[in-house]
């Protein structure tokens, strides 16, 4: 990245293949070069296939905040020079995680339960880190929890919570639709973009931006 200002999306889908080789490197090595299987490319795959560059000091900033330094669960995160507290956060949180996520597991994804004190719906999908979001109506063998937890509760681990919240068939879109539609108020249109209105967004430059001419 800092010889060419950017990562590669072809090393960051390397990378991530590398962090679940035995699904995403090996079982396709074995299905595909020595069995001669090709598996057919699915909407899902083309979706993941279509990666973008990302830029040298926005991957290594996310990189060592968010991961490795864990700022944002420790309250160092910083924006506009201002640390961010979630225990400031004063709005319902809708929480989703995946079981075989292998980029945020579960259970870490849970600790939020700690971090935050407002009523919070945590949701449990199954697939993994792509399949357990994009996860429309209509896919067979789909499936979730999710239970309600309200700051005044008490907090159980993780185990526990995956013992006793409700299991549900399908996608959990229509659940999470629901979830909006009961915390949400009339529908309006969006503010228009692009134009000179005050109440619009005006052009700040032209796609994809100013980024790109940094060195």
């Amino acid at each position: 990245m800092w010889e060419k200002g950017y990562l590669d999306s072809r090393r960051m889908n390397g990378a991530f293949q590398l962090l679940n080789s035995n699904d995403l490197l090996w079982s396709r090595i074995l299905r595909n070069y020595l069995l001669g299987q090709s598996s057919p490319l699915n909407d899902l795959a083309a979706w993941n296939a279509d990666g973008t560059r990302l830029p040298y000091r926005m991957h290594s900033e996310y990189l060592r905040t968010l991961f490795l330094n864990n700022d944002l669960a420790a309250g160092r995160y910083r924006v506009n020079q201002k640390p961010i507290a979630l225990a400031n956060i004063d709005c319902p949180i809708f929480c989703v995680a995946t079981v075989r996520d292998h980029v945020a597991p579960w259970p870490s994804v849970y600790k939020l339960h700690l971090l935050t004190h407002v009523e919070l719906t945590f949701l449990l999908s199954s697939g993994g880190h792509n399949v357990g979001i994009v996860n429309p109506p209509g896919v067979p063998d789909r499936s979730f929890q999710v239970q309600l937890h309200n700051p005044q509760e008490d907090c159980i681990d993780y185990e526990q919570w995956k013992k006793t919240a409700p299991y549900h068939e399908g996608s959990w879109w229509p659940y999470w639709l629901k979830w909006l539609n009961e915390r949400s108020g009339k529908l309006t249109e969006p503010p228009p973009l692009g134009t000179t209105d005050k109440k619009g967004y005006p052009v700040l430059a032209n796609a994809p931006g100013t980024y790109v001419l940094q060195r």
